[in-house]
């Protein structure tokens, strides 16, 4: 046996010279090493010696075992070696050569739109401040003056959220930022000069509607704030986002939680608020003014449900969509809300 161990080392260390990959070195190495292989079989002759033999063969047996082991090893680390070289021979780099930029995205033209607002009325000392987009409907609905029976609690207006009612109501998905008004007076720092940006949902969706989108709101409240003011920040807004050129009118409207209440309408870009191209009505806007959205005076009792008096606070607020403000815009030409959110990317890139 022990000739026969001593055999099988000097026919592996023979076969290995003539194997010149790895793949092949590991069939050897199984048919050789393996549970079944050349050795396993001939140590299985072991069981039938004596106690002596055992002693002397199993000395034999390691140190063939040892030998093979070593033998596969340096012609491994050899094989390695050279398949490092022939890779690197094969997949030469010039580190000197200019690389391939990556494509690289940018923001959505909502979040550009987003920041250019917030930028803009930091100018005048707007802060921007952040307000549950899932609320209470009392912060949606009653502190702003909406009593209960308000169509704005339909279902078919306001999505509403599963679960028990609890000291403030349903939870609903706000429908507008302005749940943010009562939340930012209850922090109790005065004067207030909030803009608050965030999504809303309405079961709305057409060329102009989405159910979700964003608004912009803002919000003063100070002792002596008045409509000169607001009309002089809807003013300053329109010809810093829209241009120098365009100008901002206050329409008699109602809401129920501004009193007074307008909507604001700005300028048309395409006719320069003439309402006329070459003598013909303009047909974007049809009289020279296009709707950008709601503002007015807080009402008393929004300022009451903010724990302030009425007879000594004042304010105003206005809130408006981010997508149909920014669609505003001179040279968007963009006809359909929707495609903002289409993913589609021949649409995207041109921003």
């Amino acid at each position: 046996m022990e000739n026969e161990l001593r055999q099988l080392l000097a026919e592996v260390q023979a076969r290995l010279l003539g194997v010149n990959v790895l793949a092949d070195l590991e069939v050897v190495r199984i048919e050789v090493l393996g549970r079944k292989g050349k050795l396993a079989e001939l140590l299985k002759g072991l069981a039938v010696l004596d106690i002596n033999e055992k002693k002397v063969i199993g000395v034999v047996a390691n140190e063939v075992k040892m030998g093979i082991e070593r033998a596969f090893a340096e012609v491994e680390d050899k094989l390695s070696a050279a398949a490092v070289l022939a890779k690197n021979e094969s997949e030469w780099l010039d580190m000197t050569m200019p690389g391939v930029t990556p494509e690289v995205g940018h923001t959505h033209l909502t979040t550009q739109a987003i920041e250019d607002i917030t930028n803009i009325f930091a100018h005048l000392g707007f802060v921007r401040a952040r307000h549950p987009e899932v609320d209470w409907d009392y912060y949606a609905f009653e502190a702003m003056n909406m009593p209960s029976d308000h169509p704005a609690r339909d279902d078919w207006e306001t999505f509403f959220v599963k679960g028990e009612k609890g000291v403030k109501g349903k939870m609903v998905l706000t429908p507008h930022t302005s749940n943010g008004q009562v939340r930012e007076m209850e922090k109790g720092v005065f004067p207030i000069r909030m803009i608050s940006i965030g999504k809303c949902f309405r079961r709305q969706a057409d060329v102009r509607h989405l159910p979700s989108f964003y608004q912009f709101e803002g919000l003063v409240i100070d002792k002596k704030a008045s409509v000169t003011e607001l009309k002089g920040v809807c003013d300053y807004f329109a010809k810093s986002y829209f241009g120098p050129d365009r100008v901002t009118r206050l329409r008699p409207y109602h809401f129920r939680f501004t009193e007074p209440s307008f909507e604001l309408d700005v300028s048309c870009s395409v006719c320069s608020g003439t309402g006329k191209v070459d003598g013909v009505k303009c047909k974007l806007c049809k009289e020279g003014w296009l709707e950008l959205g709601g503002a007015g005076m807080v009402h008393p009792n929004v300022i009451k449900a903010g724990g302030l008096d009425p007879d000594e606070y004042s304010g105003f607020a206005f809130g408006w969509g981010v997508e149909r403000t920014m669609m505003m815009r001179a040279g968007l030409n963009i006809d359909d809300i929707r495609i903002l959110y289409k993913n589609d990317l021949r649409f995207i890139r041109q921003f």
